[in-house]
């Protein structure tokens, strides 16, 4: 067995019961487990594997292939507040799916669990905004070393990771109307 901290960056049902739950590790980078029954009611997971949960994972990898067996799961930061803004969520989900996109399979980068540790965080206890999705996408191209100064964040993505996620442009029409609609209640204030 292998233990490591981890976050659930993605949920796919396998089978009436159980999970495929991606997992952005410290340790492991991004791997993939079965998390057997987790969908029965008295599973030894229930309550334990949900979007952005954060904690501690042990699991026995396969003999063949990428997806390992879920074997404990101790969760330290389920981050329910996040979940309270629809927004906040969308944002979160933009930024694992880009993170997903980015990275190999099993290829540690401590750099990237730092990354979106600290997304995950600030939009717990922060508004999204349109900075926070800039910031996100800025510092990926940093660490994955692909900024460059003449070419725009955007740019330098999609020449990586050959297009964004889908959800990008929606997120940023809700995030311009969110900051348009606080600007427009702010002038009316003064």
């Amino acid at each position: 067995m292998q233990s490591t901290n981890a976050t659930v960056i993605r949920l796919t049902r396998l089978t009436e019961t159980s999970l495929i739950v991606h997992w952005f590790s410290e340790s492991y980078g991004l791997i993939k487990t079965v998390a057997k029954g987790a969908l029965r009611p008295k599973s030894l997971f229930a309550g334990q594997i949900d979007l952005f949960f954060s904690g501690e994972i042990s699991f026995s990898r396969a003999r063949r292939g990428e997806l390992h067996s879920l074997r404990e799961v101790l969760i330290q930061d389920c981050r329910q507040s996040l979940r309270e803004n629809y927004t906040s969520t969308l944002l979160a989900a933009y930024c694992c799916q880009l993170l997903e996109s980015a990275v190999e399979p099993e290829h540690s980068d401590p750099e990237l669990y730092n990354l979106l540790s600290r997304v995950l965080t600030h939009l717990e206890v922060k508004l999204p905004r349109l900075n926070s999705l800039h910031h996100f996408e800025n510092e990926l191209v940093k660490i994955l070393g692909v900024y460059h100064k003449q070419r725009s964040t955007e740019t330098a993505l999609r020449d990586t990771l050959g297009s964004l996620p889908a959800i990008r442009n929606k997120i940023i029409e809700r995030l311009l109307q969110r900051e348009d609609f606080s600007s427009s209640n702010q002038n009316l204030s003064s």
